[in-house]
């Protein structure tokens, strides 16, 4: 295939920064990405952000089907070079953050995301995946490296934030591979890592999962209050009450929200339930 940066050159493209767009052309590099998402011919993936179409490509050769979603419908010439005689992948020119993923899995079979993600809209699509999604089945995503580190941190550390709670309800994220900023054209800022998560089914159960972001968001409300406090703030509970939830839920009375691991933060918004539902 033509180099990338000549193709791109050919049609006058120009990177928009709006758009976070950073492209990998490295062949090595892309072959390791659809070999860390276990991409076979079985397989429908979901790609965001295909910008020039080389994760696409290399996608589309080993998966059943690639639905791709690109904002820059000025790629739209580079795209049907790129993907030339590939007749398993179809894009769609639209922003994916618009897109009613209820709606769009009703078409689809269980899938995989796959993506060099925009970074500007890493967290809120990773976030609309996990809060949304009924038949994604894992996310192996190219994200900034200090993002990597929040999807992936365990309690007690500073990386570890609301965010990471989430996404410890509904699977298991671990950092797959480390990519310096070098492999990108044009060259970030930062270094990236490929993160890549499983989802699984009720991986940790909870009465209502719109109750668990509430006490996360709350647990997570300001890190240098106590839990107690943040959960008096949160859900206007008397100190009492705040501290009678501490203690059913065997938290000690002092404990600060990143020292609550995803299990302990269901286990309180277990019992916040519960006595809402009580009254």
């Amino acid at each position: 295939m033509e180099n990338l940066g000549n193709l791109l050159s050919r049609h006058g493209f120009s990177f928009k920064k709006q758009f976070g767009q950073n492209f990998i052309s490295d062949t090595n590099l892309l072959k390791s990405i659809v070999a860390l998402a276990d991409v076979t011919k079985d397989t429908t993936v979901l790609e965001i952000g295909c910008g020039a179409g080389t994760l696409t490509r290399e996608l589309a050769l080993c998966a059943k089907k690639v639905l791709s979603y690109e904002i820059d419908q000025k790629l739209q010439p580079v795209l049907a070079e790129t993907l030339a005689g590939i007749e398993n992948a179809e894009i769609v020119f639209r922003d994916f953050m618009q897109v009613d993923l209820k709606a769009l899995e009703k078409e689809l079979p269980p899938y995989s995301v796959v993506a060099n993600l925009p970074y500007y809209i890493t967290s809120p699509l990773v976030m609309k995946f996990i809060e949304q999604s009924e038949k994604a089945e894992k996310l192996v995503i190219m994200v900034q490296d200090d993002v990597a580190k929040r999807f992936c941190a365990r309690e007690n550390t500073p990386e570890y934030g609301a965010i990471t709670a989430a996404i410890a309800r509904r699977g298991v994220a671990e950092t797959v591979k480390k990519v310096p900023r070098q492999m990108f054209r044009p060259v970030p800022n930062v270094d990236s890592a490929i993160v890549k998560i499983t989802l699984i089914k009720d991986r940790i159960p909870v009465k209502s999962a719109d109750l668990y972001r509430e006490t996360v968001r709350a647990a997570f409300l300001s890190r240098r209050k106590t839990l107690e406090n943040n959960l008096m703030n949160a859900f206007s509970f008397s100190r009492e009450e705040a501290g009678d939830l501490l203690r059913r839920a065997e938290i000690p009375e002092k404990a600060r929200g990143e020292s609550l691991s995803p299990e302990k933060l269901a286990l309180l918004s277990d019992l916040i339930f519960e006595r809402r539902s009580a009254k």
